[in-house]
């Protein structure tokens, strides 16, 4: 009896399902679509990011581990402006990532040219997180090219929404705005968390490679992103 129960529990073992894999990131990007972007460089910023998203070595940062990274999108550019373009989508393969590239291809709806708001940016960002699938860290991913000029900036954003444990990195685009003043900025009043840092796109021409380089290393298991120099 013994003996058959004992087989019976490890039948049961083998027939049961298995628990679903771990997300070990939830990364939101958030793309500027300020006034101080035409529809020109809005095109190619989608553009570029989802060819950023489809390069290798970006795919293999995003499958380096069996732990799949969660991965939203979303623009921002006024007080009371954010429109998602691609919801939380767990990349578990490479069609995910053709997905959210799909999304990214589409043309994207004209709306009312709005300031840069960069600390509402945040907030929005925030509520994302709030609705992410629960990953074991967080991140959300700022790209722009000008500094906040409209509503509260990113400290108040920090003192009264939740952001605790939440890791914020930018992406610096020059052209509006002096690139090297434009990076410190970002590194001042932007970035937050451990590990947080800032890279920099000299135009948006140059915003692909930029991408690409952040993704690879914001994606990347832990312990080996972090010996990537920005």
């Amino acid at each position: 009896m013994v003996k058959a129960a004992a087989c019976v529990l490890a039948l049961a073992g083998v027939l049961a399902p298995s628990p679903a894999l771990a997300c070990r990131l939830a990364l939101a990007l958030a793309v500027d679509v300020s006034a101080s972007v035409d529809d020109v460089e809005h095109r190619v910023q989608r553009q570029g990011l989802a060819a950023a998203l489809l390069a290798e070595e970006v795919q293999s940062a995003f499958f380096a581990t069996p732990e799949p990274v969660a991965l939203s999108v979303y623009e921002w550019s006024g007080q009371n402006s954010h429109s998602i373009v691609a919801d939380w989508t767990m990349i578990t393969e490479p069609e995910d990532l053709l997905g959210v590239a799909a999304l990214l291809a589409r043309d994207a709806e004209e709306g009312e040219i709005q300031p840069t708001a960069i600390g509402h940016a945040l907030r929005f960002g925030s509520q994302m997180m709030r609705s992410a699938p629960e990953c074991w860290s967080q991140t959300i991913d700022v790209s722009g090219d000008g500094i906040s000029n409209d509503g509260y900036p990113p400290e108040v954003t920090y003192r009264h929404f939740p952001l605790d444990g939440v890791t914020v990195n930018g992406l610096a685009i020059g052209g509006a705005e002096e690139l090297e003043e434009l990076t410190n900025y970002f590194r001042r009043e932007v970035i937050r968390g451990p590990g947080a840092f800032v890279m920099a796109a000299q135009d948006y021409q140059d915003f692909e490679r930029a991408m690409r380089r952040k993704l690879e290393r914001e994606v990347a298991p832990r312990a080996v992103g972090l010996l990537v120099d920005p």
